[in-house]
């Protein structure tokens, strides 16, 4: 399948770390955690995580971890769509593609849940066509954005002459939780909110890039490790100091699996400071420095985050015949995923 059109969104209301900290230090909530807990969050906050700014759409952020569940998912239901629709209109533009040429829209999110999902509300924000194929991928995690890209795969398989959109959308501040819990606390600490959008067609576009060569790897014993929970109604991270070799360790796995085909850029999932550090030496000699610019600029922003990283690489090289762009995320499950951006053979040979 070939890429037609690449458009991010964030919010427009940024923060910096030690913005941060003074919204926790006079949220009421931080009157109910522990001096360790306050120190913990000191450190990250004023240290170096690789992080400088990060993007939030729940309005009145300062009160977000005394919200009730209803409140959190009211606001992921006003947010979501909103900025799904921002990218995916913008992507729609570049493409030259009205709303009504869709036939197929694919999102994928696990801040919040809506029923009927966020294709819903997308395909009633953009006026979509009423025969438009609408499916939305829940439950994913920070992994999503690469298999919603290999459903939109199957859809062109099975519908050759399909324009097809995919959006990852995340509203992390709509799932922010604080309590004693180190990988809780670390979560609010590096998690903001985003949007990406794709278009995609079986025959080339303008820049002949295509998306191929899909993988993936689940390690269902490693659930516990990151994943969601119900806590009080809210959703609450799990994160085990043990991520970022278990990130390693999978990636290191599709990574020894990715076939003859030259790589000249690999793009990762941000994760977080030290998740990077511990995927350098994998991947190595390749650069992660598209991963950095992305978890510096805009945090961990779970599924979109991923293609921000490949929206900034090709600001400044395409793929060629030296090597394919080859892409990974990975999240909760715990699973990773990959796909190649690259050239069709014939241009390769060139």
């Amino acid at each position: 399948m070939y890429l037609h059109a690449l458009s991010t969104a964030t919010p427009p209301d940024s923060f910096t770390p030690a913005q941060c900290l003074e919204i926790v230090k006079h949220s009421p909530a931080c009157e109910r955690l522990k001096e360790r807990s306050l120190t913990i969050l000191e450190t990250v906050l004023r240290g170096d995580h690789g992080i400088s700014t990060r993007h939030f759409a729940v309005k009145d952020i300062a009160e977000v971890f005394d919200f009730g569940s209803d409140q959190l998912n009211a606001a992921f239901r006003t947010e979501a769509p909103a900025l799904a629709a921002r990218a995916l209109s913008t992507a729609l533009e570049q493409a030259g593609i009205k709303p009504a040429q869709l036939d197929a829209l694919v999102i994928c999110t696990c801040t919040g849940y809506l029923c009927p999902g966020l294709t819903s509300y997308v395909a009633e924000l953009l006026d979509l066509g009423p025969q438009t194929y609408l499916q939305d991928l829940v439950g994913l995690g920070c992994g999503a954005a690469i298999p919603a890209l290999r459903s939109v795969s199957n859809i062109l398989a099975a519908q050759p002459d399909a324009t097809v959109a995919c959006v990852a959308v995340e509203i992390c501040s709509a799932a922010f939780y604080l309590d004693d819990d180190p990988g809780v606390l670390i979560s609010a600490c590096l998690f903001g909110d985003g949007a990406a959008a794709t278009i995609w067609r079986a025959s080339p576009g303008p820049s002949r890039l295509r998306c191929f060569d899909f993988d993936t790897l689940h390690l269902p014993a490693q659930r516990d490790k990151l994943r969601f929970e119900q806590r009080n109604g809210k959703l609450r991270n799990l994160l085990h100091r043990s991520v970022p070799e278990l990130a390693a360790g999978a990636v290191g796995q599709l990574w020894e699996k990715r076939g003859p085909r030259p790589v000249s850029q690999v793009i990762t999932h941000t994760g977080g400071r030290d998740v990077l550090n511990a995927l350098e030496p994998v991947l190595a000699p390749h650069s992660l420095a598209a991963s950095r610019h992305v978890l510096k600029n805009f945090g961990n922003m779970s599924s979109p985050s991923v293609l921000f990283g490949l929206e900034e690489t090709l600001r400044t090289t395409q793929p060629g015949p030296d090597g394919d762009f080859w892409l990974v995320s990975f999240g909760a499950g715990f699973s990773a995923h990959s796909c190649r951006i690259g050239l069709p053979s014939d241009a390769q040979a060139q």
